[in-house]
């Protein structure tokens, strides 16, 4: 075992202990929280060191380190999750290789979506990014939309043809009302997502928390967490 395999290991080991004991703190099986591990910055390497200690989910937030990397490793079982903000000139090189797009926030990336994924014969999964700090109508400064604007958003996600509307995602605002209360934000989102399940019954996936505060995520009942730092160590700076 390398030294690195060694790091992965035991800071898997670590963030599994912690999902573990919050979804027993919530009363939640353990198998209705989803690891994702967000490999950005990191090379492809350490995703395949990743696939070989049982990580299926990993995550991107850049389509020029995303792209060459799940080209590295086309031949893994993996389910690559795209996170960071998407801009529409990114899609058609994103839907080659995600298999879920977590921050639809607006109707032009709906139709760009949908035209590249069917040119791709390909059915991504999408979330709605809902921006908890943003004002009614409007998108947050971290990428997502309005609480108001997300039934918009999933009618048009209803009606696009190669996509499929798979549920929300947040990150935990850094200014507004939710500021430092992530256990309040992460309950909003839970109302946001159990209104849409009134509907949309299969739109069932939450993603939110990350490694500081998978906890609290847990303890509202999402489904499943993101995690980078808490796995991988902490980021080298980009040049």
């Amino acid at each position: 075992m390398t030294d690195r395999t060694a790091e992965l290991a035991e800071n898997l080991a670590r963030v599994e202990e912690r999902i573990t004991a919050a979804c027993a703190a919530a009363g939640r099986p353990r198998d209705e929280v989803t690891l994702i591990v967000v490999t950005k910055t990191y090379p492809a390497s350490d995703v395949r060191i990743l696939h070989g200690l049982g990580v299926r989910d990993v995550a991107e937030n850049r389509d020029q380190d995303a792209a060459p990397k799940a080209a590295a490793c086309a031949d893994l079982d993996l389910t690559w999750h795209f996170v960071g903000q998407l801009q529409t000139n990114k899609v058609r090189s994103v839907v080659g290789y995600a298999d879920v797009v977590q921050s639809v926030d607006r109707l032009k990336l709906v139709s760009s979506l949908s035209a590249a994924a069917e040119r791709a014969g390909r059915e991504l999964g999408c979330l709605i990014q809902v921006a908890l700090d943003a004002e009614s109508g409007g998108r947050g400064d971290r990428g997502g939309v309005a609480p108001d604007v997300v039934e918009e958003l999933a009618a048009a996600l209803d009606e696009a043809p190669g996509l499929r509307l798979g549920g929300l995602m947040t990150v935990a605002p850094l200014v507004g009302e939710y500021a430092g209360r992530q256990r309040a934000a992460f309950d909003r989102l839970m109302d946001l997502s159990t209104a849409l399940r009134a509907t949309r019954p299969a739109a069932n996936m939450v993603s939110a928390g990350m490694s500081a505060d998978l906890e609290d995520a847990i303890a509202a009942g999402a489904t499943h967490v993101r995690v980078g730092t808490a796995v991988l160590g902490v980021r080298p700076k980009l040049g």
